[in-house]
């Protein structure tokens, strides 16, 4: 389907379902016909159709998502190069830091995380697998950003304002434009509650061959990352971790 092609109402409405599936956990018709301000026999025929593909089920009058997408996100997941080359890694530099490592890539505009080792009840981030943020709204995503080709970075900035997550979020096009030339040049990120309030994340890029596979982060309370020692100690630890995935992924 090329870029300017309309895309099929039928498609998208279900599509539609299955978000509002998940936000609710579970819903019957006459709730997905509120919410989508359609007729309660349209809102059950995408259901009954979502229920005959297996992603939905149905449980007394009401339907939920299926595990079906999480056989379909882990299988994803596990055949991903850059995913199995950083496994082991990401283990290490967890143990090593003391802190929470996290492994995501760039899609659609987004950081996408992919993998994450260590105590997450230590470090409440809010992220799993398959967590989604715009890509400027911390470390892990503006080194991605800043490695991007200049003509995606255009695109992307090519806003009046960018969309905050918390008050620390750089929301400026231009301020976000000098940062990332300064990320650029010193190979790694840092932000202090721009995603997270009270969490700060390091981060680095991971290349190989001139090919920009992801990053590698990690999160901690900003008290901690405020120390000059503790902060240093972390960039050089991720920046390690970073060039180890790189040479995993060279010979995986």
């Amino acid at each position: 389907m090329s870029s300017d092609t309309v895309p099929l109402q039928t498609v998208s409405r279900a599509f539609e379902v299955l978000d509002l599936l998940e936000r609710e956990r579970e819903a019957g018709p006459a709730k997905i016909a509120a919410l989508m301000e359609v007729n309660r026999s349209t809102a059950h025929d995408y259901l009954v159709s979502l229920e005959s593909t297996g992603f939905v089920v149905k449980n007394d009058g009401k339907y939920r998502i299926s595990y079906r997408f999480l056989q379909r996100g882990s299988r994803l997941k596990y055949r991903n190069r850059f995913f199995k080359s950083s496994e082991i890694v990401l283990g290490k530099l967890s143990e090593q830091s003391g802190e929470l490592a996290q492994l995501g890539l760039e899609e659609s505009g987004e950081w996408v995380m992919v993998h994450e080792e260590g105590d997450v009840t230590s470090v409440q981030t809010g992220t799993y697998p398959g967590f989604r943020t715009p890509i400027h709204t911390h470390a892990a995503g503006k080194v991605l950003l800043a490695n991007l080709p200049d003509a995606r970075i255009d695109e992307l900035l090519d806003v009046e304002k960018l969309e905050p997550v918390t008050e620390h979020t750089v929301t400026n096009p231009a301020e976000l434009r000098t940062e990332l030339e300064a990320i650029r040049e010193r190979g790694y990120a840092i932000d202090h509650e721009e995603q997270v309030v009270g969490i700060g994340f390091v981060a680095c890029p991971v290349v190989e061959d001139e090919e920009l596979l992801g990053s590698v982060s990690v999160a901690c309370p900003t008290g901690r990352l405020q120390q000059d020692d503790y902060r240093e100690n972390l960039v050089q630890d991720v920046r390690a971790a970073a060039e180890e995935i790189s040479v995993n992924y060279r010979f995986y």
